[in-house]
């Protein structure tokens, strides 16, 4: 037993001078997958700037003449920018908006043909506006209701064609059909592209579909969106047999999908369906009807031209910053009490596009251009399969290494035990599998980062150097270089194009947000010197029978109410206050790129104080502590993985200069503070 002992304590202590080798030759094995990942992320560069056409009829609608306002309007978006329109699967509703027909019930026909209804009788009565709208609308709408076993028969008024759709009209007016033909004509004559937007509202026939997508790929339609809840042929039950239809007919015809960024809920199908097109997918950002009611207020002109701007920087900020590559524009009519008439966001919107610092120049100035949305091109590494190993290898030594900092006797069996369970959970699950060595990698390398510099003060390296920004400089580039470690290991975890279109997300972003910070602060009070295990229990007992006083509660107060603060900014649902978020935007505007504000004005400058006082002051250790926010800040900054490295990049390294910037200033205000205290002190005690 005790030779096993001795044994086991011989290949620890051999593990644990082996685990910073394993972790370095994983993260340089993993380099290569890096750049792959670069070149996935810079494949496609064009983007699609889309107008809702249902809602530019909505405003032609309240509009003294509708055709004409709606020709003048498509010539003033291509000047703007707006390249395709998003054509819907027409209803009876928007054919009578188009002016192509007019739709009556039962009792607005008899006024209006001057004859006795019957009684019991509640139907739809159209009339088309022409020979050209019957030619082409007649066979849709009637092919329409008879797939619903819905009776449709010929009517006429005064030489005008018409049908009789036995359906009442508030229903039959929302049945979906094929997009108008018409339309779809108009617009590509006009010179716009086309993306439509099919529904899973009608029942999927394989066939019908097929000759849907053939007359769509006539017109040069190549995106659709789909519109609503799920993707056409979708169904509770055994769904698998329609989806794997819809995409032969999407591969068939060329076409991909559009993935609808921040929905509530994920539309039902979609990842199948996307996975099935081989991920023909770009993500696309909605401009809402909401939005666009910011831009109709009643405002001085300044105040407009600011929210102009603010359009203009959100929209850049989306294809820049969160891969975007399809812009999708909203807008409805709004009354006006104010001015006592009928608004709309038109001119506005056109504005934030191709106006004074439009989002459309700036966006090619960054190296994008305009025109159809095209996929990521996924590329591949023949290395990649060979580095699995390492990567897998060296995060678990990465873990290992954190743990070994606080039970420096269980590195071995922390090692075999998470090799062990890594290849099982990868056999359970691919994605279990990425998720959980990511966020151990990730919550691992700002921890240890930290706690190296703590161990460099409390061991007494702080106190060796004379030049305390010297070695502050040295503490956060050397904590920083750590920290990316981490970085390396969930980029190439994570090298899926399902999180580059945010079809898959990294979990437990919250835990990365958390529990570095009490790991670093439980090394600190207990582990960061070289006590026995029963001393640093005794230390616990110590801390935990001491006497509360009122200090104390001020500042468990003051702990709280930030932590509460930093968790409720975390993540995409946190909110900031306006003058914060103005001083973003001139972040932005000035520097291409914002650092985040927690790190380069908080996390880092108070890291650097307290490395620079701590070659004086060893307590200034608990202001290093905080640094720890700044350090996972980098790691959760790369894990957006819808954001392009070189973004991420220059932003965390924005972060780390304008950090150091700020801490030097925070240096010179203590140092004129504390030599005007011991100047003036001595003449107040007198």
């Amino acid at each position: 037993m005790n030779s096993l002992i001795q044994r086991y304590t011989s290949w620890n202590k051999l593990l644990r001078k082996a685990l910073w080798w394993l972790v370095i030759i994983g993260m340089l094995c993993s380099l290569p997958l890096v750049y792959t990942r670069y070149e996935t992320e810079t494949s496609a560069k064009q983007v699609e700037f889309v107008f809702d056409y249902r809602d530019l009829l909505d405003i032609a609608d309240l509009q003294t003449s509708p055709q004409d306002f709606v020709k003048k309007q498509l010539v003033a978006m291509k000047e703007a920018g707006i390249g395709s329109l998003a054509v819907y699967e027409a209803t009876l509703s928007e054919l009578r908006q188009s002016r192509l027909i007019e739709m009556y019930n039962s009792r607005e026909a008899v006024a209006l043909t001057q004859t006795i209804g019957l009684p019991n009788e509640n139907f739809t009565y159209i009339l088309f506006s022409d020979a050209q709208a019957r030619l082409q609308l007649q066979p849709l709408i009637e092919k329409t209701f008879a797939d619903l076993q819905v009776r449709t028969r010929p009517w006429s008024f005064k030489n005008q064609a018409g049908l009789i759709i036995e359906m009442i009209m508030d229903e039959a007016s929302l049945k979906p059909m094929d997009p108008d033909p018409i339309t779809l004509s108009m617009l590509k004559e006009q010179g716009f592209q086309i993306v439509v937007r099919l529904s899973n509202r009608r029942a999927f026939v394989p066939n019908q579909m097929d000759a849907l997508l053939k007359h769509l790929y006539s017109f040069g339609v190549k995106k659709i969106i789909v519109d609503g809840d799920s993707v056409p042929g979708y169904t509770e039950e055994d769904t698998s047999e329609n989806l794997d239809k819809m995409a032969e007919l999407l591969h068939k015809y060329g076409m991909g999908l559009a993935a609808i960024e921040m929905l509530k809920q994920p539309q039902k199908g979609f990842n199948t369906l996307a996975k099935e097109t081989n991920f023909d997918v770009v993500r696309l950002h909605s401009y809402m009807e909401r939005d666009g009611e910011k831009l109709m207020e009643n405002l001085k002109k300044e105040e407009l031209e600011q929210r102009i701007q603010a359009a203009a920087d959100r929209l850049v900020l989306a294809v820049k910053d969160r891969n975007i590559r399809m812009v999708f524009l909203n807008a409805k009519p709004l009354k006006s009490l104010d001015r006592a008439a009928i608004v709309n966001p038109l001119n506005a919107l056109y504005a934030s596009l191709n106006g004074k610092d439009g989002a459309i120049p700036r966006i090619e100035k960054a190296g994008f251009t305009t025109g159809q949305a095209e996929a990521f091109l996924v590329k591949e590494s023949s290395w990649q399969k060979v580095a699995r190993f390492f990567i897998l290898v060296g995060s678990v030594s990465l873990i290992t290494l954190l743990i070994s900092y606080f039970f420096p006797q269980v590195a071995l069996l922390v090692f075999v035990i998470g090799l062990v369970g890594a290849v099982g959970l990868h056999t359970l699950s691919g994605s279990l599998y990425a998720q959980g060595l990511a966020l151990g990698a990730a919550i691992s390398a700002p921890s240890i980062a930290v706690m190296l510099a703590i161990r460099s003060v409390i061991q007494g390296k702080a106190a060796r150097w004379r030049s305390g920004i010297a070695f502050a400089l040295l503490q956060i580039i050397k904590t920083s270089a750590i920290s990316m470690i981490g970085v390396v290991y969930v980029i190439v975890l994570l090298n899926q194009i399902t999180y580059f279109l945010v079809l898959e997300q990294f979990r437990g972003v919250g835990l990365l947000h958390l529990l570095p910070i009490a790991i670093v602060a439980i090394y600190l009070l207990l582990f960061s010197d070289d006590s026995t295990y029963t001393q640093k229990l005794q230390k616990l007992k110590a801390i935990l029978s001491s006497n509360i006083r009122v200090l104390w509660l001020v500042l468990v107060g003051i702990a709280v109410a930030a932590g509460y603060y930093y968790l409720s900014r975390t993540g995409n649902e946190g909110q900031a206050p306006a003058f914060e978020k103005l001083f973003r935007s001139f972040l932005e505007n000035t520097l291409g790129v914002r650092p985040r504000i927690k790190e380069f004005l908080f996390a880092h400058p108070l890291f650097f104080l307290g490395a620079y006082l701590s070659i004086r002051y060893k307590h200034a250790v608990y202001l290093m502590l905080i640094g720890v926010i700044g350090q996972l800040s980098i790691v959760d900054t790369f894990a957006h993985l819808h954001t392009p490295m070189a973004i991420s990049g220059i932003r965390i390294s924005y972060g780390i200069i304008f950090g150091i910037i700020v801490g030097l200033v925070m240096i010179a205000v203590w140092e004129i503070v504390v030599r005007s205290w011991k100047r003036w002190a001595p003449q107040f005690k007198g």
